[in-house]
């Protein structure tokens, strides 16, 4: 049997930050990933990181801070997130932001999106972060990494600490060892139609369109040695796809947070748009068929932001997925919807934002606190199909502030470690657009710092 410091379990954002900064520690790791290739649901992401205090930021002119952060995601999470694991993002952020760049990883652009009060996402090419983080690792020569290498099981030694991973490698079953501890990083369950029947019975309509590989196993590993769960309930999907949307072309936009409504195919809004896209994607799957329309006018494709994951509107306009027209007259022939309906949901739209604030919804923002929403009156008119995916799952096995998986009395699963979509505890009943990719860079290094900590690599 091959031993080994730690072994990691998935080659998404979380266990590759975790290899690189176990590796650069001298300590000898394995990682196993289940995919013949990186990534996971990493690169279906829309790319963005949240972080604050960073020097995009402040060349930018935008002023933020750890309170800042960590006050909206307390607030989009319902109040119902562990506050220990946000505070501990808060803490450890900004360094894990620099570390990114320094191994590599290219931030490109700033954006508001879904939670901030501020320009805080930071937008990364999630391939190219991936393969910065592969070309460090293949600079270590302690990281071991074998692909289409599924875990099956966790193992305990006879003090009760989790010590060795069984898996399939080259038709095969195999043993490690691991001295130091195992890291779950296998993402979540988006592919799992059993789990998500179990979980989230409400989204058997949405889109699938998470990785390949996310059927829960490393839940299923935690869960036999006694690992506790967090944030199940507040399983919703991500709004915004194309119906046709699927895999790594996924067609997303979200022009409702540069300033476009959202209406069902009434011809009615029923929501406030500046809401956490998880949330809109719920509101969205009550409305008859899970079928939505963005509705917005030039002034808001003017924001378009080229080669954005979320804000390209113009590719999709090039690629078909709009919906254009000189006036609401003709949108709404376009998109079949009730004219007179759709009229009066824009003059009431449009006549609270001229008076400070629409009436229905209370809207009065682009995204969370930040922004001011613009009437919809400038042709032409744009509408986009839109409807809910599951694409991530945002909830899993309970961690400490260590990355500690721990049991229902918040004690520490010994030799057990986890980081990146498998955990829950820290998004609670919302979403903040760059929390996902960033608790998987800063938890997936936390975990490494944790398990090495106690006894010296020799």
């Amino acid at each position: 049997m091959e031993t080994y410091d730690l072994i990691i379990l998935g080659g998404g954002l979380a266990g590759m930050c975790a290899a690189v900064e176990a590796g650069e520690q001298g300590a000898n790791v394995l990682l196993l990933e289940k995919q013949d290739e990186l990534g996971g649901s990493t690169v279906l992401s829309s790319g963005y990181m949240a972080f604050a205090g960073t020097d995009i930021q402040e060349n930018a002119g935008i002023s933020d801070s750890i309170e800042s952060l960590m006050r909206d995601m307390m607030e989009i999470g319902g109040g119902v997130n562990e506050q220990v694991l946000v505070a501990a993002y808060g803490r450890r952020q900004l360094d894990t932001y620099r570390w990114l760049v320094e191994h590599g990883v290219e931030f490109r652009s700033l954006e508001a999106v879904s939670g901030h009060s501020v320009p805080r996402g930071h937008s990364i090419d999630p391939h190219q972060a991936i393969q910065s983080l592969y070309r460090k690792v293949k600079q270590i020569p302690n990281v071991t990494i074998h692909f289409n290498a599924p875990a099956l099981r966790l193992l305990k030694n006879d003090e009760g600490q989790i010590d060795q991973v069984l898996f399939e490698f080259g038709a095969q079953e195999q043993t490690a060892q691991a001295s130091k501890g195992v890291l779950i990083a296998s993402g979540g369950f988006a592919k799992s139609e059993k789990l998500l029947e179990q979980f989230a019975p409400h989204l058997k309509g949405a889109l699938r369109i998470g990785g390949a590989g996310n059927h829960g196993d490393g839940l299923r590993m935690a869960w036999e040695h006694g690992a506790w769960v967090q944030d199940l309930p507040y399983l919703n999907g991500t709004f915004g796809f194309h119906p046709t949307a699927s895999g790594a072309v996924k067609s997303q936009g979200l022009a409702f947070y540069k300033g476009a409504i959202i209406v069902n195919q009434f011809g009615k809004r029923f929501v406030n748009e500046s809401i956490s896209y998880k949330l809109l994607g719920k509101a969205a799957m009550e409305q008859p068929d899970g079928i939505t329309y963005q509705v917005w006018d030039q002034t808001v494709m003017d924001k378009s932001v080229s080669d954005d994951p979320l804000y390209d509107f113009e590719l999709l306009r090039r690629r078909r997925l709009l919906y254009v027209a000189d006036t609401l007259e003709e949108l709404a022939d376009c998109i079949d919807v009730p004219l007179d309906v759709l009229i009066e949901t824009i003059s009431r739209y449009n006549q609270g934002i001229h008076n400070g604030g629409e009436p229905d919804f209370g809207r009065k923002s682009l995204t969370h606190h930040y922004g001011k929403p613009t009437p919809i009156e400038k042709a032409p008119f744009y509408a986009f199909e839109s409807t809910t995916a599951m694409l991530a799952t945002y909830a899993g096995v309970a961690v400490n502030a260590e990355a500690q998986v721990v049991n229902s009395f918040a004690e520490p699963i010994p030799g057990l470690f986890a980081a990146g979509e498998v955990t829950g505890g820290f998004h609670g009943a919302g979403y903040m657009t760059g929390s996902s990719l960033g608790k998987a860079a800063v938890f997936g290094r936390v975990a490494v710092q944790t398990a090495l900590k106690d006894v010296p690599v020799k």
